[in-house]
């Protein structure tokens, strides 16, 4: 099967001919993890799109539409507010939802079409989702009041922002269609949600009731990306037609199987413990031997729960990325 249809089988609870994708999602490498990996012998001279097929992955590409502009204020600290009202928001407005910038990456997955349509390639995008980029414009902890505070001035960045989303679906559209989706969220952490119930259905609910359905109606399949344990949060996810979710962190106590036993028709992309990569190779064929009876139900692309951390050696790796293969490939025996 090509690298495509494998991940099209999988995300329709089917089962590849041969073995499972073998991918790592947050194909971002970590910059830390690139330079230790050069010192032990990854060429300097790899583009970035060229690291993981080198490294013997399957090749996929990834879009993160912008949703603001290189000369956009930043925040004067880290998680820091661009804008702390409605007025100040007017101001910053001609930065935010650059249909422009949008277009010149539109370009790159237009010349990627003929080789993702033979299936050599999966292609999926990414959109800032309602929670998290209001938080970038109104900083870390004014977002958590604005709930109370600016329930307003947090309903129009919503509206302005599924107006915008929009448009950038009928252009991707237009060009291909891509086999998954990520609203970026980040909304729970080791606790559980960083949101109520309630928020989540006054603020949350009516912004993705515009925007997935149209995304739903092309066929891609829409997921949430969230760190944290997002256990509590999967039915309502579910209520707003979002179809799965990753990257499913261990140390953060998602436990993969317990949630497919409670959501046997939800997609999960993730879930392998990344710190045990740092230990040794049998503690990654432990971890592989949790995730393999997960792995044989459907539905669930094993990968990195989070991007690989930069004391995994490189050696170590090449042996991550057998047993990907090898489990992906005991996965689909009968």
């Amino acid at each position: 099967m090509t690298n495509r249809d494998r991940v099209k089988a999988v995300l329709n609870f089917e089962m590849p001919d041969d073995r499972l994708p073998a991918i790592e999602w947050a194909s971002w490498w970590w910059d830390r993890t690139i330079m230790e990996w050069q010192k032990q012998g990854l060429p300097a001279n790899l583009g970035f799109h060229d690291i993981a097929p080198y490294l013997g992955l399957d090749q996929h590409y990834q879009f993160w539409l912008p949703h603001r502009d290189a000369l956009c204020p930043q925040p004067k600290f880290f998680g820091g507010p661009i804008a702390e009202d409605e007025e100040e928001y007017e101001k910053i407005l001609p930065h935010l939802y650059p249909d422009g910038d949008v277009d010149r990456q539109l370009e790159f997955m237009r010349s990627l079409k003929a080789g993702h349509d033979a299936g050599d390639y999966p292609v999926w995008f990414s959109l800032d989702g309602g929670f998290w980029f209001p938080r970038t414009i109104l900083g870390i902890e004014n977002h958590l009041y604005s709930f109370y505070d600016q329930p307003e001035l947090y309903e129009r960045i919503l509206n302005d922002l599924a107006e915008f989303q929009l448009r950038q679906l009928e252009k991707i559209y237009s060009i291909l269609t891509p086999e998954f989706m990520t609203f970026g969220e980040d909304m729970s952490y080791n606790n559980g949600p960083m949101i109520s119930e309630d928020c989540f259905d006054e603020f949350l609910l009516p912004y993705y009731n515009k925007v997935v359905p149209y995304i739903k109606e092309h066929g891609t399949k829409v997921i949430i990306d969230s760190d944290g344990d997002i256990s509590r949060m999967v039915p309502w996810l579910k209520r707003v037609g979002i179809e799965g979710v990753l990257p499913l962190e261990r140390k953060a106590g998602v436990d993969v199987a317990a949630l497919r036993e409670v959501h046997p028709d939800f997609l999960f992309i993730g879930a392998f413990d990344k710190m045990t990569m740092r230990e040794s190779e049998e503690a990654m064929r432990e971890e592989f031997e949790r995730l393999l009876p997960v792995m044989k139900k459907g539905g669930f692309i094993p990968s990195v729960d989070h991007q690989t951390p930069p004391d995994c050696p490189l050696e170590r790796y090449h042996i991550y990325v057998d047993m990907l293969k090898e489990y992906g490939r005991k996965a689909v025996e009968d």
